[in-house]
């Protein structure tokens, strides 16, 4: 199936596209593709990337093997909504808020040792949007996360050789250059004591091809986004289909 313009429709279109993505790549990942001590499971990140809080506290919270100690018990952090009357948040901000990735664990302490993000448009819908994304990606990258990176987002002034340039000056100081045939980017991140970037520029139109997902040096399981993306896009309703397919 060749990749759709997501630009014809709305960021709730795309957000429900993309969850739906999220999970088809997570269900290929658990149903063969992944060594037995491995698995992926879908968790929310806001803004693209987080701290791995479930994985910090399975590590130093609960050591001994117990439930998790609840939330809230103490300290002077407050975990409710501050009460104020108006509640102002663009589109855009809200589904980048609600946005999920693909988190790959370690059966031995469930560490976190890999993620897939599809880029939304939230993520590039303003300077410290694209900031934050960068940023937080680098710090996984920094702590050994690899990262496979699905951007089917136009680039922006903000961003004009895609996510993937940005992250890459970010880290190297280098200069990615994309084709200008192809304005869209897969990149797969392998983070040990150096990083290599896997990079595979395409356009709308184009079939997408197989992806690296590192999982240590030198070892990967390649990412079917092909049929997983085909599977999310015959999910969403057919009034949202016939307008990304109509010519």
């Amino acid at each position: 199936m060749p990749i759709h313009d997501w630009t014809r429709v709305g960021p709730g279109i795309f957000h429900d596209f993309h969850q739906g993505w999220i999970v088809a790549i997570r269900a290929a990942l658990n149903c063969g593709l992944l060594p037995r001590d491995h698995y992926a499971l879908v968790e929310q990140k806001g803004a693209g990337f987080e701290p791995d809080v479930l994985a910090l506290k399975t590590r130093i919270g609960n050591r001994g093997g117990g439930p998790a100690p609840e939330e809230g018990g103490g300290g002077g952090v407050a975990i409710v909504a501050p009460r104020t009357r108006v509640v102002a948040e663009s589109d855009l901000a809200f589904y980048r808020r609600k946005q999920s990735v693909v988190a790959v664990r370690h059966a031995s302490g469930d560490e976190l040792v890999a993620i897939v993000e599809v880029v939304s448009p939230g993520n590039k819908s303003s300077r410290a949007a694209l900031d934050d994304f960068v940023t937080k990606a680098f710090a996984f990258l920094e702590h050994q996360v690899h990262l496979l990176l699905i951007d089917l987002q136009p680039p922006t002034s903000r961003d004009p050789d895609g996510i993937h340039g940005a992250l890459w000056d970010h880290v190297t100081g280098e200069t990615y250059t994309r084709p200008p045939e192809k304005p869209l980017t897969l990149a797969a991140y392998e983070a040990s004591t150096g990083l290599r970037a896997f990079v595979e520029p395409v356009a709308v139109g184009d079939p997408l091809p197989e992806m690296p997902l590192f999982l240590g040096p030198n070892r990967h399981v390649p990412v079917p986004l092909e049929t997983t993306y085909q599977a999310a896009f015959d999910a969403i309703p057919a009034r949202w289909r016939d307008v990304l397919t109509q010519t």
